[in-house]
């Protein structure tokens, strides 16, 4: 994977993570959501009055796009791997903005994921 192709999948993952941080905190804003029954509607008119979730659907759209690039530069099976990046920026960031837990499994866990996407990373370089 050349630098250039790096560089816009790891844009691309880290506007997937601001994405969920912002969904996160817009769900804190509307409590709990639900969809399917007769109050989908003000659900969805709840949703968009809260500009959080509107930040998470812009960092989806450009990191859509962003990926497209990232698969035009560089094979699946590389980049792909790459995504798992997100569950320890997620966990780390959840843990300082929002307070969530982050136990000991839960930092074993995101070594094992680091350890994974450079393993994979350095296999398929070779």
């Amino acid at each position: 994977m050349t630098a250039t192709a790096f560089a816009i999948a790891i844009t691309s993952v880290l506007l997937n993570a601001a994405a969920q941080l912002f969904l996160k905190a817009g769900t804190n804003v509307v409590g709990t959501v639900s969809f399917g029954g007769a109050d989908t509607m003000q659900t969805l008119m709840q949703i968009a009055r809260v500009p959080w979730f509107w930040a998470g659907f812009t960092c989806y759209g450009i990191s859509l796009f962003t990926w497209i690039a990232t698969l035009s530069r560089a094979p699946v099976s590389v980049a792909y791997p790459l995504l798992s990046i997100g569950y320890v920026v997620n966990a780390l960031i959840a843990y300082w903005l929002f307070g969530e837990s982050l136990t000991v499994q839960k930092i074993v866990g995101i070594g094992f994921i680091v350890i994974g996407v450079v393993l994979l990373s350095w296999n398929f370089s070779k």
